[in-house]
């Protein structure tokens, strides 16, 4: 009886305190409260800061996977049916409880029978229908949105779930994150002592099973510990930094999560990267636009800016150079007098990008990755070394990046691919032409029109239906009316309808038809 008395004031409290929270915050919960697919949306979202606020991406970060542990049978019927054999044949040992679960997996400790250590990632069970379930739904909502509200139209929401969707579901897949640690581990394998990526077993590795190497170390948030075992902190951070911008740079092939939990420390400082199921790649001309913004941003020149930002995006024809360079010489006035050296890279680029979104230029997926993975590089480094400069030491990398790009070899090259480019338009160019004038001769040329003020052009088209139709009705009646004068005349006889005006009648109608018709004609001002 108390608890209901009391309802107005819990109501009343719950209410207080949803209005303290931001709209990040209250955003971050609602994820939570739908589930795994959409915390993992949120999550893959927190990367996107060109397309959200920064307060927001700030709490899609602190998304967790609030979720429970699959039972033991459970995983041992995933591993049985994926690897085709009896889970005690595959390992000499298998702890039943998890070192880590999320949403999607959750990673056991194992050793095999030929007694090497291993950390096993099963997928839950009947995840993937429900993660495709979600997403259906979850397309439907942006597609009735995209017809309903101008924002959603003009932020293309449905391409947004799309690119979200690609993400997801590739996580689905272990075998991709698999390859994508090989793939890592190959670019260093000449730098064994500095970096070090768990071994795959693809023996035991599908889809729904990745079976990696485990190994032991302290991760970087365990400052403490860190020393205690005689490591420097300042080389730690130097190393994760040239080699996070070695993989974005020179590789074009990156981990982008490189958080506390994800990179773990080793005897001699060595480097050790886990969890790869975030990765970023950069093609050769990603990694060149990119340098060309942060070499603008660093000599705080805004044409360079708009023009590498242009180069980087997809840019709609409707833009506003003006109010675009306008923005960019705003953001500019915000580090304006402030050594680059003591400029967050990460915050710079995404506040690039954030400006490039609000004028509908989309930037691609991976590049925007770069930001977000800065920014999480920068929040890592700084626990270990607060007075480390990014910038200072990612410069060689930059100064590398542009004596390769005028390297007389590489214009050449380039040179070479344009000219061969034109050669193929200049041979092809007389088939085109032929293609073109056989069209016209039969009078199939395609003709699109792009019409504006649509709205309007419509109600008038509206207008002139109406007009139309009661034109129609009222020859229908003078036809109607003919035919019974006629009619009645040629039968010889004399009816009601004849004691009646009827001539009379119909000439005060046509006369007024009339002064209608010339009055509407006049008012047009299309005489």
């Amino acid at each position: 009886m108390q608890k209901v008395v009391s309802l107005p004031e819990r109501v009343l409290k719950g209410k207080k305190e949803i209005h303290r929270k931001t709209t990040g915050e209250r955003i971050r919960l609602f994820l939570e409260e739908l589930g795994p697919t959409f915390v993992k949306l949120g999550q893959i979202a927190s990367t996107r800061s060109d397309l959200i606020p920064q307060g927001i991406i700030k709490e899609l970060e602190k998304l967790q996977d609030q979720v429970g542990k699959v039972s033991y049978t459970e995983i041992q019927e995933i591993i049985e049916r994926e690897l085709g054999e009896p889970i005690h044949d595959i390992f000499k040992e298998f702890n039943k409880e998890p070192i880590a679960a999320a949403s999607i997996g959750q990673v056991h400790y194992a050793i095999l029978q030929s007694g090497e250590e291993v950390a096993v990632k099963v997928q839950r069970p009947n995840i993937e229908k429900k993660i495709h379930t979600d997403l259906e739904i979850l397309m439907n909502f942006a597609t009735l949105a995209e017809t309903r509200l101008e924002w959603a139209y003009q932020y293309k929401i449905t391409e947004i779930i799309e690119e979200f969707k690609a993400s997801i579901l590739a996580e689905l897949d272990y075998t991709l994150e698999g390859r994508n640690a090989h793939k890592i581990a190959m670019n260093f394998k000449n730098d064994k002592e500095g970096v070090k990526v768990p071994d795959v077993y693809w023996k035991y590795t599908t889809e729904r099973v990745l079976t990696m190497e485990f190994v032991k170390g302290i991760k970087l948030d365990e400052n403490v510990q860190l020393i205690r075992e005689g490591y420097q902190p300042k080389v730690i951070a130097e190393k994760l930094i040239h080699n996070l911008f070695e993989q974005i740079l020179l590789d074009g092939f990156f981990h982008a999560d490189p958080h506390p939990g994800n990179v773990m420390i080793l005897p001699g400082h060595q480097l050790l990267f886990m969890d790869f199921g975030m990765v970023g790649r950069l093609t050769p001309l990603m990694k060149e636009h990119l340098t060309d913004m942060i070499i603008a941003l660093a000599r705080q020149n805004t044409h360079a800016i708009v023009k590498a930002i242009y180069r980087m995006g997809v840019v709609p024809d409707e833009v506003n150079d003006d109010m675009m360079r306008a923005d960019i010489e705003e953001l500019r006035d915000k580090y304006y007098d402030v050594p680059f050296s003591q400029v967050s890279l990460g915050e710079a680029v995404n506040d690039l990008f954030s400006v490039a979104s609000r004028h509908q230029i989309r930037i691609p997926a991976d590049l925007s990755l770069v930001g977000k993975t800065l920014v999480t590089l920068e929040g890592t480094v700084e626990r270990l070394d607060p007075d480390i400069s990014i910038v200072k030491i990612a410069q060689p990398f930059g100064k590398r990046l542009i004596k390769e790009k005028y390297r007389p070899k590489k214009m050449a090259e380039e040179v070479y691919e344009q000219v061969d480019d034109y050669k193929d338009i200049i041979l092809d160019l007389p088939e085109h032409v032929n293609a073109v004038y056989k069209l016209i001769r039969k009078g199939k040329v395609p003709l699109e029109i792009s019409v504006s003020r649509v709205d309007m052009i419509l109600k008038k088209l509206d207008r002139i239906s109406n007009r139309l139709s009661f034109s129609i009705v009222l020859l229908s009646f003078s036809i109607i009316m003919v035919g019974l004068i006629v009619g009645s005349a040629i039968a010889g006889e004399v009816s009601y309808f004849w004691s009646l005006p009827v001539i009379e009648i119909g000439f005060v109608v046509a006369v007024l038809m009339f002064i209608w018709l010339i009055f509407a004609i006049f008012r047009s001002g299309r005489f």
